[in-house]
């Protein structure tokens, strides 16, 4: 099964989501399409410079804090519904041409049909939105791991540089790429957005004036929360090519 092209999913509540769309926007250089859904809970960031296809969507959730997920754009949705199912996933909610799934860890993601997009948008101001984590209790990692490797097919699936990480890449082009990360304790999976950034301190400045606030700073990221009180990180990742800096 070929991934065509994948979206990331910025969750959060649904009467905080006009501050969501006003920072994301901002920081990823969109402007926002026309929202759409029963209760208009879903809205896409429209690139507007150069002819790049969009990458981002939003949603409005209802209860909960939300957090984040990916899409998967696929030629053939019940295809890659069936092929997640043997993997150990389960199908929450069968739509009109697409599908809301759990992994065997809890994590929501979804199949979608692909319409054609295949430009990558342009890195933004020495950022670029391109990954989603997704945090793993302990006794699911390893799980959790075997299954999206299985699953993503041709993405290649490798540990990342520090232990309780790892990669899950895509082929060159597509946009949003998974990072899994083994938390040091049992709760809930849940996930979260990473920007790869020239300069952490000179992106986390930026963001700062549009609302966000740091949390804690690492050695090579910064975990920041946005006006709607989503988590995301900055992370001293290569914004074109999503490589990490040398590791002490």
């Amino acid at each position: 099964m070929t991934i065509r092209w994948t979206y990331a999913f910025i969750d959060r509540p649904a009467d905080l989501l006009d501050r969501a769309h006003d920072f994301w926007t901002a920081v990823t250089d969109t402007r926002l399409s026309e929202p759409r859904g029963e209760k208009e809970e879903f809205a896409t960031l429209l690139p507007v410079r150069g002819t790049a296809d969009a990458c981002v969507k939003t949603q409005g959730v209802e209860s909960g804090t939300g957090g984040a997920h990916l899409d998967f754009a696929v030629d053939d949705v019940r295809e890659f519904v069936a092929s997640a199912l043997r993997l150990g996933a389960e199908e929450v909610v069968e739509h009109e041409g697409w599908a809301v799934l759990r992994s065997p860890a809890g994590q929501l993601f979804c199949a979608v049909p692909w319409h054609g997009e295949s430009v990558r948008p342009l890195v933004v101001r020495g950022s670029r939105l391109d990954q989603v984590c997704i945090d793993v209790p302990p006794s699911s990692y390893n799980t959790e791991v075997a299954f999206w490797g299985g699953l993503l097919g041709d993405w290649e699936s490798l540990p990342g540089a520090l232990p309780e990480f790892h990669v899950v890449k895509p082929p060159p082009g597509l946009p949003v790429r998974m990072l899994l990360q083994r938390l040091g304790t049992e709760r809930p999976v849940s996930a979260h957005l990473d920007l790869a950034c020239a300069d952490i301190e000179a992106t986390r400045a930026e963001h700062e004036r549009l609302g966000a606030r740091l949390m804690h700073r690492g050695a090579h990221w910064a975990v920041m929360r946005d006006p709607a009180g989503g988590t995301y990180c900055l992370t001293g990742r290569d914004p074109d090519t999503g490589g990490l800096p040398s590791l002490p």
